[in-house]
């Protein structure tokens, strides 16, 4: 559409606006989360244009870069404990939303626009879901007519939940397979309790339910009921924001087609780092793969942990995780910079490729290079 309009104006001698091709954001670092929903909001019709993102105050051209680092900094933010939107498992190292009751969930709809523009403009995100998210973002898999019919609603096990909570999942398990009597040795009812903003409250999983024991007859009920509350139910509102907002962006028919695991891998690439197939396919400008700065380089970066192997990669990518046809589909390149050595390493997201100067020793490398990916972050202009 965009594309015709500008055809139509040509065709007409008027002056062509290339902006109408771009979905543009401009937000201001310290109100990111703030701009970047006023933003998406105004401009809820050009969700489907190619993404491009300003930081107010500085000169950054984005041919990339920039719409990576705006996700990576959103995402963040929006997931630290203190901003309350999610909570982080601790057994299970994963982020599941917070139950509080808001009648305003435009935040959590932000965060699956996020998604759903991150899968839309091929950019991988650090957000650990349990896959149960998945199922539940394909439940169903075409939006509802009727803006107010329930959305992810999915049918849930205690596989799930064991994914999520395991210790409760264990627990849960116990009681489905304890042999002595139930009611007398768990003295447990239809009603459970949760946190809410430091807050204790109750909940009936049926009616009358802080009257109805829990036996060894009904416990599967129990149990179902109990699993279909913490994972459906006591997240509706902020859930069906979420899903309204990925489908926003996503809304299609190929959506049919996808398993949940499908769109986890979509939206969150794979977090195995393999560097050495990363060496295998990399591409030198001013450089070959023999000179000793690039052996010095890959001596350095092979030793490197875990943690320092994510950084490099942030630094010269713009994200931390590996994409969907693996470290291959980078087109990863190092440039030599001719330059003093007394430089740090430069890099340029938009094209994956990172400037070296001809360091002279390996513990030098080490150190510049460990300074630059350390503190990588705003963008300039040479």
């Amino acid at each position: 559409m965009a594309r015709q309009t500008l055809v139509d104006k040509v065709s007409r001698r008027q002056r062509v606006d290339m902006s109408l091709l771009f979905l543009n954001i401009k937000v201001r670092r310290l109100q990111l989360v703030s701009d970047s929903l006023d933003e998406l909001a105004r401009k809820r019709a050009d969700l489907k244009k190619k993404l491009r993102v300003t930081f107010v105050g500085e000169a950054g051209l984005d041919m990339g870069g920039l719409t990576k680092e705006w996700f990576l900094l959103l995402i963040r933010q929006i997931f630290h404990t203190d901003y309350g939107m999610f909570r982080y498992v601790k057994e299970s190292q994963y982020h599941w939303f917070s139950n509080w009751n808001c009648d305003n969930c435009s935040e959590f709809r932000l965060v699956g626009s996020l998604m759903g523009l991150a899968l839309y403009n091929s950019i991988t995100l650090d957000i650990r879901f349990p896959p149960c998210v998945y199922k539940k973002l394909l439940t169903p898999p075409i939006v509802p007519c009727d803006p107010d019919a329930p959305v992810g609603m999915a049918s849930l096990t205690l596989d799930d939940l064991q994914q999520i909570m395991p210790d409760l999942a264990h627990g849960l398990a116990e009681l489905l397979s304890y042999e002595g009597n139930v009611e007398e040795d768990f003295y447990t009812t239809f009603q459970v309790f949760q946190e809410e903003m430091g807050v204790i409250k109750a909940y009936n999983l049926k009616p009358g339910g802080d009257k109805i024991p829990v036996t060894n007859v009904n416990r599967k009920e129990y149990v179902q009921l109990y699993i279909d509350f913490l994972l459906n139910k006591s997240i509706e509102k902020p859930f069906a924001a979420f899903y309204h907002g990925f489908h926003s962006v996503c809304a299609s028919d190929a959506i049919m087609l996808l398993r949940p695991e499908e769109v986890e891998v979509l939206v969150c690439g794979s977090p195995h780092l393999d560097m050495v197939s990363l060496q295998r396919v990399a591409q030198y400008e001013g450089y070959s793969k023999t000179d000793p700065t690039i052996r010095a380089f890959w001596d350095v970066v092979l030793a490197f942990p875990l943690e320092l192997q994510k950084r490099l990669l942030h630094f010269c990518t713009g994200s931390d995780r590996v994409p969907v046809g693996g470290m291959a589909d980078l087109n990863f390149k190092i440039t030599k910079h001719d330059v003093s050595t007394d430089w740090l390493p430069v890099s340029h997201t938009c094209f994956n490729q990172i400037c070296l100067p001809p360091y002279k020793s390996k513990k030098e490398l080490r150190q510049k290079l460990t300074i630059a990916i350390s503190n990588a972050e705003g963008f300039g202009l040479e």
